[in-house]
């Protein structure tokens, strides 16, 4: 199994296409062993894939995210509901609306909710990846 540094170091913050879909494969692996039992999936690591789903800003992997965030209460906890909102916070609820699955509701559902609480009120992705390139370099 790879750790954040070796990740980091591998792929950088923004991988090519092949980088990229290798992000969504180790992703998708560490959803299943933290959704088997919590602990099991590396939630540094899985951060570090949202944030690099997040740079590269594809509506597609909007709901990849959320199955992260989701997969654990460690999860939930680690992943902040901002990396869904690559997009900007209004694209998203609109791709979250027209996508048909349970799973894009109750994204779209706990979205509107933090929205209401006022969490996205200062929100910007272009600032968002500046914090996120800070933290990293």
């Amino acid at each position: 199994m790879d750790d954040e540094d070796a990740w980091l170091a591998r792929h950088g913050l923004w991988p090519d296409e092949r980088g990229l879909d290798e992000v969504r494969a180790l992703l998708a692996e560490q959803i299943g062993l933290e959704r088997e039992s919590q602990g099991h999936g590396d939630t540094i690591l899985m951060k570090l894939c949202c944030v690099q789903l997040f740079l590269a800003a594809r509506p597609d992997d909007v709901l990849l995210i959320w199955s992260a965030k989701t997969a654990s209460w460690d999860a939930d906890c680690s992943l902040d509901m901002e990396l869904l909102c690559a997009a900007g916070l209004e694209e998203t609820k609109a791709y979250l609306s027209g996508h048909p699955s349970e799973e894009s509701q109750a994204a779209l559902k706990r979205l509107l909710h933090y929205e209401a609480a006022g969490q996205f009120d200062e929100f910007s992705p272009a600032e968002r990846s500046a914090s996120y390139v800070a933290y990293y370099s």
